[in-house]
């Protein structure tokens, strides 16, 4: 098991392309959004599973999730389930948002999609991922 402390915690995320400072870390466990620290010896450390956490409140707060409704949302969740909301937060970062175009196919998906991409090239992809959701409806 991993362990991290507060600014090892900030600075892992940070290289990642986070911004994040120490302060909203421990603002974050001080409202328990993220786990409660692990007692390791006589020290209160972070895990891994806090760095999935964090990833998580990262990713739905940059999607626009107030902190009372990730905090709701990730209560709910499993360990794994938050692990792959936190594997998002590549795709919220800056430089692959400007390189993004986002298409929304109905109200349940949305298709992001690299602007260097041809027009036809999309344009097919949300035609496939319709008929995908058409095909799929008339099943149920």
């Amino acid at each position: 098991m991993n362990t991290y402390t507060g600014k090892q915690i900030t600075e892992l995320l940070n290289n990642e392309g986070a911004d994040l400072n120490l302060r909203t870390v421990r603002y974050y466990t001080q409202i328990e959004i993220v786990p409660p620290l692990v007692l390791v010896g006589n020290k209160r450390v972070y895990t891994d599973q806090h760095v999935h956490y964090f990833r998580a409140v990262l990713t739905l707060s940059k999607a626009g999730e107030s902190l009372a409704s990730i905090q709701k949302t990730l209560c709910s969740m499993s360990d794994e389930e938050v692990k792959n909301i936190g594997a998002q937060l590549p795709l919220y970062q800056s430089k692959q948002i400007q390189n993004q175009e986002m298409h929304q196919v109905n109200e349940d998906v949305f298709v992001a999609m690299n602007r260097n991409l041809s027009a036809d090239v999309r344009q097919k992809v949300i035609e496939s991922v319709t008929q995908i959701l058409k095909d799929h409806s008339s099943h149920d």
